[in-house]
């Protein structure tokens, strides 16, 4: 640090006294404005309740930073981000009503200190999932790659989150597509409540950069001067298509980790010696020492902040909560255009084939549609899905991805977020855990958060399902999982039909979607006839109508259904079978009608196993839905299980025919 130290005692030119004296008064303000919050939660009762992250100490980063970019490039900070968004422009008044709870904040109160977001300016958000903005900036780098608007993306993130895998996700895939990213660690020495010394065995932690073939540097994060001139150096690189970079800029931490942190752990000679890089006072002596300012002019200056924030604080507290009625809404939207779909020719094609030709009309129609995965580009997926696509809509458009799943969700909620339509891969449903961060902390909250006003069309295709030779790793079936969700729709597909219809459907949604295919079904071939524009989603199919009772499933046992309904039929057995086809929403309608049609029998199958499966779930909500009705409800599924990879094991566990057969003809006695 000693080489750092000598650079903050230096003479500050004169033609440097404005930016100087700016820079000055804005760490007083992200100060002053950070000392009001943290009072807030330390009176009793708090005033405002719940946790915030202060970034006291690092404010000359985001300073500087904004220095060194254009007034168009982009940041996704931390939870610490605070001094990011006041940098970036966003009104002070409207921060504090964010993290005060109130209706005026930037998200209505729905996001709090550690998670507000403002996709329509610069700012795209803080996140507090810990380093997961990281591969959101790399969607947000390949729009603008696609857009050739010569923005760049800064996204922050702390010394703890280098150890985090989605960091180094997004690494791997910005350094392979020489994305405009510049990637900023804010080194304060401690993650979170342990010593970062203790977590890393590198002297710097930009040494890591050199493994992904990016350069990297380590700044003194409390000079402002030179924080702004790397970050120009940087952002000239991007914007010259060299690809991204990591600055690591070493910060002191001026206050605990959160706001209710008494730093027992912490010696006090490390706070001694943050408290001498505190770039507020360093910025202040360097300005007496250069003749700049008096030291009566600099404490003024600092006074005059504190005044400043309180005056709009008042105004702020005064200001109403969120209102009550609001707390439901804007959890998931619908499509606004009223265009009818029109069916056009009809082709008997495979399952698979139906996927591709889906596929292909979003490219056609929709510039803004991006298809991407592993293995989709060049080699067309490993089941043929995206064949040719590359060679008819170029790599900008179709390409492939590292075998790294969080950065694959992760681009495409920030491509999403940035005005594209993806379309991605997940190559097995099973594989979908590695990141689901991505999907349910990250694209399901993007509507909620902003109020309606942002939405994120994108598409996840994924395949379950157990086919000979699976194994526990490659069978699984995750819907309720992902059902589970607020703000997730998901669907099922079991023939060619809906392997072009659903995936239409969800392209043309304005909210994150999941279709879920069978492997299994790939080849089966059969008519599907092609259309204009797409059906909304949430509507469910009754294969077969019946009165003696029903079968309510979907997905891989939908063909399953109606072969036993039909061998149900040659023993007088009139069933019914609905298809849900979306489990999120869910068609209640259908099956409200279906249970009345049959008397109240219902046998509800699915593939999954047995404990929290949504046949759980359709029960309770059969019996809301029906509170008048005589009602028979039971389900057959697999059971608790691992799946092994054996056929005849397998044979054994998964629902058949004849079980289904068995199951209604004991529910009918």
């Amino acid at each position: 640090m000693s080489d750092m130290n000598a650079a903050n005692r230096t003479p500050i030119a004169k033609e440097e006294s404005n930016f100087a004296r700016e820079t000055l008064a804005n760490i007083a303000f992200i100060r002053a404005f950070e000392e009001k919050a943290w009072s807030f939660s330390h009176v009793n009762p708090p005033v405002v309740p719940g946790s915030m992250h202060f970034c006291a100490g690092q404010e000359a980063v985001p300073l500087g930073a904004m220095a060194g970019l254009n007034g168009e490039d982009q940041i996704i900070a931390t939870y610490r981000g605070h001094g990011w968004a006041l940098a970036s422009g966003l009104s002070p008044e409207s921060v504090m009503a964010e993290l005060c709870h109130r209706e005026g904040g930037i998200n209505q109160g729905r996001g709090g200190s550690p998670y507000f977001m403002a996709p329509s300016t610069r700012f795209i958000g803080e996140n507090s999932i810990v380093g997961a903005g990281t591969t959101i900036a790399c969607g947000i780098a390949v729009s603008n790659q696609l857009k050739k608007n010569n923005n760049v993306v800064v996204v922050t993130v702390g010394d703890g989150a280098m150890n985090q895998g989605s960091v180094h996700e997004a690494m791997a895939f910005a350094a392979a597509r020489s994305l405009p990213v510049i990637f900023v660690v804010e080194n304060n020495g401690w993650s979170e409540l342990t010593a970062t010394s203790d977590m890393f065995k590198v002297a710097r932690i930009a040494q890591r950069a050199s493994g992904y073939g990016m350069p990297s540097a380590t700044i003194d994060g409390s000079d402002p001067f030179a924080v702004r001139d790397t970050v120009a150096l940087a952002a000239e690189r991007a914007r010259e298509g060299k690809g991204p970079s990591l600055l690591e800029f070493r910060v002191p931490r001026l206050w605990g980790h959160y706001n209710k942190d008494i730093e027992h752990y912490r010696k006090k000679a490390d706070k001694e010696e943050a408290q001498g890089r505190d770039p507020l006072m360093i910025l202040g002596d360097r300005m007496v020492a250069s003749g700049l300012m008096s030291r009566d002019e600099v404490e003024t200056l600092i006074a005059d902040q504190k005044k400043r924030v309180d005056v709009f604080t008042e105004t702020v507290l005064a200001s109403p909560a969120p209102a009550e009625a609001t707390a439901t809404d804007h959890v998931v939207g619908f499509r606004t255009d009223s265009a009818d779909m029109v069916r056009t020719d009809t082709k008997e094609i495979t399952y698979l084939e139906a996927v591709n030709t889906a596929l292909r009309t979003e490219l056609e129609t929709d510039t803004r549609t991006l298809v991407f995965g592993e293995d989709v580009g060049k080699s067309g997926g490993i089941f043929g899905a995206s064949r040719y696509l590359q060679r008819d809509f170029g790599e900008d458009r179709v390409f492939d991805m590292p075998i790294a799943e969080n950065a694959i969700l992760g681009t495409a909620v920030g491509a999403a977020l940035s005005g594209q339509k993806p379309i991605v891969e997940i190559m097995w449903a099973d594989f979908i855990f590695v990141a689901f961060d991505q999907i349910i902390n990250q694209a399901s909250n993007v509507r909620y958060l902003t109020g309606g006003a942002h939405s994120l069309p994108m598409v996840v295709r994924t395949q379950q399902g157990v086919t000979p030779g699976s194994c526990a790793q490659h069978s699984q079936s995750i819907e309720a999982f992902l059902a589970h969700i607020p703000g997730i729709k998901v669907a099922l597909a079991a023939s060619p039909q809906d392997a072009y219809d659903l995936l239409r459907s969800a392209a043309a949604d304005p909210d994150p979607c999941v279709v879920i295919e069978a492997r299994g079904f790939y080849q089966n071939k059969a008519p599907v006839t092609f259309s204009k524009g797409a059906e909304p989603v949430g509507k469910a199919r009754l294969l077969k109508s019946g009165k003696d009772g029903a079968i309510i499933t979907w997905g891989t046992m939908v063909p399953r259904a109606a072969e036993a309904a039909e061998r149900l039929a040659e023993d007088g057995k009139d069933v019914a079978v609905l298809d849900l086809r979306w489990l999120s929403p869910l068609d209640e309608d259908a099956i409200r009608t279906v249970v009345a049609d049959a008397g109240g029998k219902v046998l509800i199958v699915h593939e999954a196993v047995r404990t929290g499966g949504f046949a759980g779930e359709i029960a309770m909500r059969i019996n809301e839905l029906c509170p008048d009705q005589d009602l028979s409800i039971h389900r057959l599924t697999t059971p608790d299980i691992r799946m092994p990879a054996a056929p005849n094991l397998q044979n054994v566990l998964v629902p058949s025919v004849e079980k289904i057969v068995a199951a209604v003809q004991d529910m009918m006695t």
